[in-house]
């Protein structure tokens, strides 16, 4: 029996996310609620496998063909909501990337969150397909804080969170966490995470009695917050990019 010839192409979700319409689960939700066709007729499942986006449309308008792969850091303030709107009317960190994006930017979607009153380095994309691999807990990124707080804190307690620790009932894996200086009761924290839990940072230090007063989060993977001042952006280099896709499939197939 001759083989059955495969489609050549590549799954619609999965182009859609490289072309920054939305990141490979939201392009599911989306064609799940019939937003998306090609040449007309609505699609009903993401696994229609295409050779490229021509006559593919969002909401009815057409969808480019994919662009590079961009990635930007951005120095979050606090105050800011890490969305696009807020039902509340508060100001998202699209309020400030106005500005701070480059010309020709684009559409970005931010990698991972920060809440309100977390600032510091928060990665921002047109990839989804990106996007989507540095949020996954699989990945295994690292992400380091730097926390301000106040209470009674032993660097053997912090040392202790290298095992991780469950809190109401939600596990915490492994965290990295050094005092970096203290005054009185008041101290500096460094801590590493590599899943990424809502809050988790804080849940953490605040489980172990500490009020938290600052929390900035200073690396994600091999990118740093450096002096890249507060509100501002700047584009990472395409091959620091590639060098560090090739690091992620690296892991996975490790």
């Amino acid at each position: 029996m001759a083989d059955i010839p495969k489609p050549q192409g590549e799954r619609i979700a999965k182009l859609l996310a490289r072309a920054g319409v939305a990141s490979r689960r939201e392009v599911e939700r989306m064609i799940a609620d019939g937003r998306v066709a090609i040449d007309g007729k609505v699609l009903d499942t993401p696994a229609t496998i295409i050779p490229d986006l021509l006559g593919v449309t969002v909401d009815g308008k057409p969808v480019g063909k994919a662009e590079r792969t961009r990635l930007f850091a951005f120095h979050k303030p606090t105050g800011l909501i890490t969305a696009e709107r807020d039902p509340k009317g508060r100001a998202t960190i699209y309020t400030a990337l106005r500005n701070a994006l480059p010309k020709g930017a684009g559409r970005v979607m931010p990698i991972g969150r920060l809440d309100l009153n977390t600032e510091g380095l928060l990665l921002l994309t047109n990839d989804g397909e990106l996007k989507r691999a540095m949020e996954l807990p699989a990945s295994g990124i690292p992400r380091t804080y730097r926390a301000r707080t106040f209470g009674e804190i032993t660097q053997g307690q912090l040392e202790d969170l290298i095992d991780g620790l469950t809190i109401d009932g939600v596990r915490y894996g492994r965290i990295d966490a050094n005092m970096e200086r203290r005054t009185g009761r008041n101290q500096w924290i460094e801590l590493t995470i590599t899943e990424g839990k809502n809050r988790e940072v804080r849940r953490v230090l605040e489980h172990l009695g500490l009020q938290v007063s600052r929390l900035i989060r200073i690396g994600y993977g091999p990118f740093a917050l450096g002096e890249l001042p507060r509100g501002a952006v700047v584009e990472i280099q395409k091959h620091e990019i590639e060098r560090f896709r090739s690091s992620l499939k690296r892991t996975r197939n490790a």
